[in-house]
């Protein structure tokens, strides 16, 4: 008999590789996918168009989980602590409308959610969470070698020096909802 109960979340905070492998380590995720959504241009985008921040695209990773092991609230608050949600258009050196935080909802219930986080994550920072709420229209899953990408390249200096300590902070601040 299965007893689960699967869902799933679409958001971005910067660059796809650091929000996947941050939750590629939390309990009740089945399965994490880099992608982009919330372009302008029709049709599958490419990385390098992305890249060009001229399709109005987000990279955003795609969560498949099981809500009855950690619910979407709780995914969503992961989220908004291990990224700053405070930066427009920019998560540390990567700069541009494409790696702005957003979050993506499949339904009505997942809006009132992120609304519900994001006033209550924003009391603890210093300056005004920008993060957007945006309904989901496409996801496009990324090309195949962006997929597992730190778990690939972790001797990579992208992944030493901006997901590695990510990691940590996921660790430190979420250690009861890791795997």
């Amino acid at each position: 008999m299965n007893n689960k109960n699967i869902q799933l979340a679409t958001f971005g905070g910067g660059c796809f590789w650091c929000t996947e492998a941050v939750f590629q380590e939390v309990k009740g995720v089945e399965e994490v996918v880099s992608g982009y959504s919330g372009g302008d241009v029709p049709g599958h985008p490419t990385y390098r168009e992305i890249c060009s921040g001229l399709t109005g695209h987000a990279e955003v990773i795609q969560v498949t989980f099981d809500a009855n092991i950690i619910t979407y609230k709780a995914i969503l608050v992961i989220f908004m602590t291990t990224h700053d949600p405070t930066t427009l258009n920019r998560q540390g050196g990567d700069k541009g409308t494409q790696y702005r935080s957003v979050i993506y909802y499949h339904d009505d219930k997942q809006k009132e959610i992120a609304e519900v986080v994001l006033k209550e994550v924003g009391a603890y920072y210093e300056n005004p969470v920008v993060t957007e709420i945006s309904a989901l229209d496409v996801f496009y899953k990324a090309e195949d070698d962006h997929q597992d990408y730190y778990r690939n390249n972790q001797e990579q200096g992208y992944c030493s020096f901006v997901i590695t300590p990510k990691l940590a902070k996921l660790r430190k601040l979420h250690a009861d909802k890791l795997k």
